[in-house]
């Protein structure tokens, strides 16, 4: 990667290296982190559990900008890149002229886990067993009326609701997976566009178009469904141009540290680009030809499979996906393969896929839909994949 990638390494926080972060190694890693006279923190309230929810705030320029990441505990990829950007943003003092330039342009908002508790145990949902990010109206969550109050106060023009999505989505037909998905919320159900949500849809075809250079294909428009519980959503209706950011699937990037990069890189090309003001002039053209994210991807597809049953021979695809489990350290997953559909699967595709025609088939127990695989694919007298309840246990391939 290069453009504004080219900043990301020397500012990558090395000390998160994977999606397990915990509010602890936050507070671990901010002090140094904000380490420098550009910053401000405090603590803008506690979570359920009474972890607290920490504010970070730069620069001086008159456009406000809000970022806010981990509403969903499981959903870490924006906070990684949010320490980088962090650190990125600490080097204008330093002489680093393009954040010297967004600090001098912009104040900057930054809540980078709002949900600590749900991040303690990687579960999308508070420890309330709430979604937060369906708490607008009803406040049940601390969490919720702390995000809800910042926004009332900051009134900022510009907010970044960062998330982690599905990585089954992919990008319309293309056969590419969604990488990013991005989208400028709708603030009612007709699905109006005015000026607030116009800037939004500017900036994100500014980012698209950096995207595209470095992942070109794999960026998509999230679902436009207006969802009145939701942040962004009324955080758009409110006077807040808001940018949803989801991080979603890469081949062989499990812990999204290449995702987390691109996530970086979208955060800083809009922040450049809302500091310079550059957005003014994009076509809402640029945003509507982005391709809608649409369900189409498995991790594991085996393709012409040739099933053998005392009634018929028959072909099939066979679709898999990676159900992940949170093991007892709440820093690592295990991954069960579980059958997520049989028959034609045209059209829909794999991070991996096997052209299986050339073998032979042997189920230790029936396919059925929604439980673990088990099976073994043979290439003669090799095994070429194995599968016992649903985790892989040997790949020749």
């Amino acid at each position: 990667m290069d453009s504004n990638a080219d900043h990301y390494t020397p500012y990558k926080e090395t000390r998160i290296s994977n999606r397990f972060i915990k509010h602890a190694d936050l507070l671990e890693i901010l002090p140094s982190l904000t380490n420098n006279p550009i910053f401000t923190t405090e603590v803008a309230g506690y979570s359920f559990e009474g972890r607290s929810l920490n504010l970070i705030k730069a620069g001086t320029g008159e456009t406000r900008v809000f970022i806010w990441s981990q509403m969903h505990g499981d959903e870490a990829t924006a906070t990684m890149a949010i320490c980088d950007l962090i650190n990125f943003l600490a080097a204008s003092s330093e002489g680093e002229s393009s954040g010297k330039y967004i600090l001098e342009n912009c104040t900057l908002f930054i809540l980078p886990m709002v949900s600590p508790d749900g991040a303690e145990v990687f579960n999308r949902r508070n420890a309330q067993g709430i979604d937060i990010n369906r708490d607008f109206h009803r406040q049940q969550t601390p969490e919720g009326r702390v995000l809800r109050r910042l926004r009332d106060e900051i009134k900022p023009h510009f907010g970044f609701n960062m998330h982690d999505q599905s990585t089954m989505w992919s990008t319309g037909n293309t056969g590419k997976p969604a990488t990013i998905s991005l989208l400028a919320p709708a603030y009612d159900a007709a699905l109006s566009v005015n000026a607030v949500r116009e800037r939004a849809m500017q900036v994100i075809s500014i980012i698209n178009t950096e995207l595209q250079r470095h992942i070109p294909g794999f960026v998509a428009r999230f679902d436009d469904e207006y969802e009145p519980r939701a942040f962004g959503d009324n955080f758009q209706a409110a006077g807040t141009s808001t940018i949803l950011i989801e991080a979603g699937g890469f081949k062989d990037d499990p812990e999204k540290q290449f995702i987390r990069q691109l996530t970086y890189t979208a955060l800083l090309t809009a922040l450049k680009s809302i500091a310079s003001k550059s957005y003014a002039n994009v076509s809402l053209a640029n945003y509507f030809d982005i391709p809608e994210n649409d369900k189409r991807h498995y991790h594991l597809v085996l393709r012409n499979c040739k099933v053998s049953t005392p009634v018929a021979t028959y072909k099939v695809d066979i679709g898999l996906v990676a159900d992940e489990k949170l093991n007892p350290d709440h820093r690592s997953v295990t991954y069960t393969y579980l059958i997520e559909d049989v028959g034609d699967l045209t059209g829909y595709h794999g991070y991996e896929e096997i052209e299986a025609s050339n073998y032979n088939l042997i189920l230790t127990r029936p396919l059925i839909v929604g439980e673990g695989a088990d099976f073994i694919l043979q290439d003669q007298l090799s095994t070429v994949l194995c599968v016992e309840n649903g985790r892989i246990t040997n790949k020749n391939l």
